[in-house]
């Protein structure tokens, strides 16, 4: 193959391909995945999400992150969110969901995933952002810190610190099992080992004190557990009777030694699958 013709094919590559760190056309999707090496933000065009109202036993929350969610997305000034608390609660179900019934109200906000590894970079995803005609919310799931993990001083800089801060077109949130994003024997450690132990917890406490929104999941009841998959059950027309609905639901918790709507939902795949119904 001559030059000429190896030029030629290099050039078609570059026209359909777009250079890394460019931004895509935010009109085609309403979801993107951020990536790294190189860096690009990928389409996402089915979300993984249950309605709004399928959630329940957390309406305090729900309203809360609604509110904040649809004040962003007119414009207005919004708080970065934390949703903290127990496995399984349905938090990262409610930020998809929130976005999912603020979009249907006809409002242009983008919602963009970053994996917790990829901290480091978020600055230069804020880049590609900043100056955007659309808004977005930048989703973590599952963000902590461990003992040498020094990512969390990446995102204290970004929530609100910083020369250039945080972009008005952005807003930050993220769930995480633990309040302060660290182990608590992190924190305990620093206490009793640091230098001058306060200034050293107060570096690692502080990043959770950057979100505006602290929104709590608690372990959810009995009653909360059993009205989960009945509204799962009338979503998807799955006809059970109560009381059998409730003898293998309980039963069902019993073998999981856990109770909440990740149990709830796994219960439901379940009783689905057996009267053939596909999701």
């Amino acid at each position: 193959m001559t030059g000429d013709a190896l030029g030629r094919i290099a050039e078609a590559l570059e026209r359909i391909s777009p250079p890394p760190g460019a931004a895509p056309d935010f009109g085609g999707a309403g979801a993107f995945l951020w990536h790294v090496a190189p860096d690009r933000l990928v389409p996402v065009q089915q979300v993984n999400r249950v309605d709004l109202g399928l959630l329940i036993g957390v309406d305090r929350a729900r309203d809360t992150l609604v509110q904040n969610t649809l004040q962003f997305a007119r414009g207005f000034p919004a708080n970065n969110a934390l949703l903290w608390g127990a496995r399984g609660m349905g938090k990262s179900s409610l930020v998809k969901a929130v976005h999912a019934a603020v979009v249907a109200e006809g409002h242009a906000l983008k919602l963009i995933e970053i994996q917790r590894e990829d901290i480091p970079s978020i600055g230069r995803l804020l880049g590609l952002l900043r100056g955007a005609d659309v808004r977005f919310v930048l989703f973590c799931d599952d963000l902590s810190f461990s003992h040498d993990d020094q990512h969390y001083k990446s995102l204290k800089a970004v929530l609100d610190g910083g020369i250039e801060g945080r972009p008005d077109n952005v807003v930050f949130y993220a769930t995480s099992n633990r309040r302060h994003l660290m182990p608590r024997d992190m924190i305990e450690n620093e206490r009793q080992s640091g230098i001058n132990p306060a200034e050293a917890t107060e570096e690692k406490v502080s990043l959770s004190d950057r979100f505006g929104l602290w929104l709590g999941f608690h372990p959810c009841t009995q009653d909360d557990y059993l009205a989960m998959i009945r509204g799962y059950c009338d979503a998807y027309g799955i006809r059970i009777d109560d009381a059998a609905l409730r003898a293998e639901a309980i039963e069902w918790q019993a073998t999981r030694g856990a109770r909440s709507g990740r149990v709830a939902w796994q219960y439901f795949t379940d009783l689905a699958g057996r009267q053939g119904v596909r999701l």
